[in-house]
């Protein structure tokens, strides 16, 4: 008996607190003595409860994140919905970029679907986890389930003060079954993390350069390769000869592949310059006459005949105008160019590659090695960027068959050269419009006649009006010898410069306010309506600007994600015709915001990428090559020249949405429109010239 009672003061303190039973006389303390044994018993095990969750007896927890982080913020977002219905200390949580598992479901990250699609699902996955654990500790307690709640990591019985932590209760909880049917979700007015300002998880790493991307990926025994690919798009490999390659210091060998001729050495530089000492013929194919000029009067020719079709004039029109707006080939530029490290070995393939659909990277590995699915791991290391060029696999493709091909592992590396000249394009695209508008100055008439390549969504994404104006949109697919893919916002980037900049010219035409038009046309769309207000209202519009200035407001309805985005920039243009952007001012209604630090930055994002290629951005071709090469040639926006940037966001409790996209196309044009306000001179071509605006 005495042996049971040499315990210390803290001690008793302690045994005390747990049980919220301090200051009980001697036999309490036998009592506290016996449920402190009880907790003791606890199993010391681990927590997963699904895929995506694990806790561990020294009470941390980790989160597996389906979808890839590229940028854009998910591994915090998605994260902040496990551990606000799990109820959990944030400062105990850690994130891991999940595998391929059929578990996860879809796992393509593009559309700015991450959050939206993972909303319910993850929401969820805390919430079971926090149901069981509440059901451990009333076992435990031998109390109901419904006298316990949680807070900050721990189960606590509300009438005694107990209390116990999630890692305490982790190995109880794994013995329970996963609760079925309706799981009581938290009210989002009890919500203590979502849409709380929180610092992304991946900065530190990010900062302090531990962070590992693709081509930090270092395996034992690695080589590495660059692969030689004709320079005319479409062309192939005639005849090569390796012997001055492999005279090069660190060439190690030289192995034809579908895409080219790959040179593998001991180091990246050694492949680059052993790359060009290589004697190569090539097959250029059928595209040796293709250049920018012969491609953009194939488009005119086919918008002239589909537009001379149709007449746009309008019952009751008194004014009609049309306009041809053009918009490029665009480049994906994404900072760190494709990579991907591979080892096959028998039928076992190993792949670490920065993807955006990591499914089908382990399918594309599998059919490349001859290795079944369940023996491809896919190791997901972070990526410089995606912008939808990440959603291709042709570099897992091009790995795997150099691995294969030389028996050991090796990591392809594309040059910015590569990048740039071998891409999947934004589709260049031609627009022609007609409208009228009536004796109020209302738009009476509009018809857009599109024609560019379809890179697999919808070409008319974006040129679908909201506005209350009787339109017709045509849409002129045509194949133009140019590889083209997926690019941030899709179709949204380019139609929706043809659309704003054209209601513009019919705001013009009518004597009518822009913005004020737009508020009086948009009440098909009240949330579309709202974020125009709220933009006009936070720039000031109609309030006196600097001499020189101009406003120019653009939206976008971004029916990809459902989020309604209006924009206003302030812009002023020197007699030399160079332009400068001061303001851009952007109200955003993308639903409930999970994170606003990382929602603003998306914003801020999408614009200044939007901004660049308004302005900068054009791949051109001549004789079936593409003529840019390096950021020399295809610049990016430069510090010295960035605005001032304004996000606001509509509150909101719906969604959430998408919005890794959606700021992107109200750019352009508003920039355009400004200019149109600042100089009378309007501006149907990007990117943006100074000889279009002396």
């Amino acid at each position: 008996m005495e042996t049971k009672l040499k315990f210390s003061r803290r001690r008793f303190l302690a045994i005390s607190a747990i049980t919220g039973a301090a200051g009980a006389g001697l036999l309490i303390g036998f009592e506290l003595q016996g449920r402190e044994d009880e907790a003791k018993k606890l199993p010391s095990k681990l927590f997963e409860p699904n895929a995506w969750l694990r806790i561990e007896p020294n009470d941390m927890v980790t989160i597996q994140v389906a979808k890839s982080e590229m940028g854009q913020g998910v591994l915090t977002a998605l994260a902040m919905l496990v551990a606000e219905e799990l109820d959990v200390d944030w400062a105990r949580v850690c994130v891991e970029q999940a595998p391929p598992d059929p578990r996860y479901g879809d796992q393509l990250t593009d559309g700015s679907s991450s959050v939206a699609e993972s909303f319910p699902v993850l929401r969820r996955v805390g919430a079971e986890a926090r149901t069981l654990l509440v059901a451990a500790a009333a076992r435990v307690w031998s109390v109901d389930r419904t006298a316990c709640h949680t807070e900050k990591g721990e189960v606590v019985h509300a009438a005694s003060g107990r209390r116990l932590s999630y890692g305490r209760l982790a190995g109880a909880a794994a013995a329970l079954t996963t609760p079925t049917g309706a799981i009581g979700l938290k009210d989002p007015t009890h919500f203590h993390l979502v849409g709380v300002p929180t610092p992304r998880l991946d900065t530190p790493g990010k900062v302090d350069g531990s962070a590992v991307f693709g081509l930090d990926v270092r395996v034992p025994g690695m080589l590495f390769a660059t692969i030689a690919r004709c320079p005319v798009l479409g062309g192939s490999v005639a005849h090569f000869d390796a012997a001055r390659a492999r005279a090069v210091l660190g060439v190690r060998q030289v192995v034809q592949v579908p895409s080219g001729v790959a040179v593998v050495a001991e180091h990246t530089w050694a492949a680059i310059r052993g790359r060009a000492a290589l004697d190569i013929t090539w097959n250029d194919g059928e595209n040796t006459q293709l250049d920018s000029g012969g491609i953009r009067r194939r488009m005119a020719t086919e918008a002239q005949r589909s537009s001379d079709e149709e007449d746009a004039g309008g019952a009751g029109a008194v004014r009609s105008i049309e306009a041809v707006y053009e918009l490029p080939y665009l480049a994906h530029a994404m900072m760190e160019p494709l990579n991907c490290t591979a080892r096959v070995e028998g039928n076992r393939c190993e792949v670490w590659v920065g993807t955006q659909d990591p499914r089908l990277a382990q399918l594309r590995a599998s059919s490349e090695s001859g290795a079944p699915q369940e023996n491809v791991v896919v190791h997901l290391p972070f990526m410089g960027g995606g912008f939808g060029r990440r959603a291709g696999v042709d570099v897992v493709a091009e790995a795997v068959q150099v691995a294969r091909a030389i028996g050991k592992p090796v990591q392809v590396v594309w040059t910015r050269e590569d990048d740039l000249q071998h891409d999947t394009y934004r589709p260049a695209t031609y627009h022609h419009l007609r409208g009228g508008v009536d004796a109020a100055g209302l738009p009476v008439a509009w018809r857009h006649t599109l024609v560019g390549a379809s890179a697999g969504n919808r070409l008319t994404a974006g040129a679908d009006l909201p506005y209350n104006v009787l339109a017709e949109v045509h849409d002129r697919p045509i194949e133009l010898g140019v590889p083209v893919g997926i690019w941030r916002a899709v179709s949204y980037s380019h139609n929706t410069f043809a659309v704003e900049s054209f209601l513009d010219e019919l705001a013009a035409a009518g004597q009518r306010d822009p913005y004020e038009l737009r508020l009086e046309l948009l009440e098909r769309f009240p949330r579309l309506k709202a974020v125009v207000r709220l933009a006009g209202e936070k720039a000031g519009w109609g309030t006196p600007l600097p001499a020189g200035r101009g406003r120019g407001i653009a939206a976008c309805m971004f029916q990809i994600s459902a989020t309604a985005v209006a924009e206003v920039a302030e812009v002023s243009v020197a007699v030399d015709g160079s332009l400068q952007v001061h303001r851009v001012v952007c109200a955003v209604d993308c639903g409930r915001v999970i994170n606003p630090l990382g929602a603003e930055a998306q914003a801020e994002g999408a614009i200044v990428y939007g901004l660049t290629a308004a302005l900068k951005g054009e791949i051109t071709l001549a004789h079936g090559r593409v003529q840019q090469g390096n950021f020399h040639d295809y610049p990016l926006l430069r510090m010295d020249e960035m605005p001032a940037i304004e996000v606001h966001f509509v509150p909101s409790e719906d969604g959430p949405y998408g919005l890794g996209e959606p700021a992107l196309p109200a750019i352009a044009p508003a920039v355009a429109n400004a200019i149109f306000a600042a100089t009378g001179r309007r501006v149907r071509r990007l990117p943006i010239r100074p000889e279009d605006l002396r």
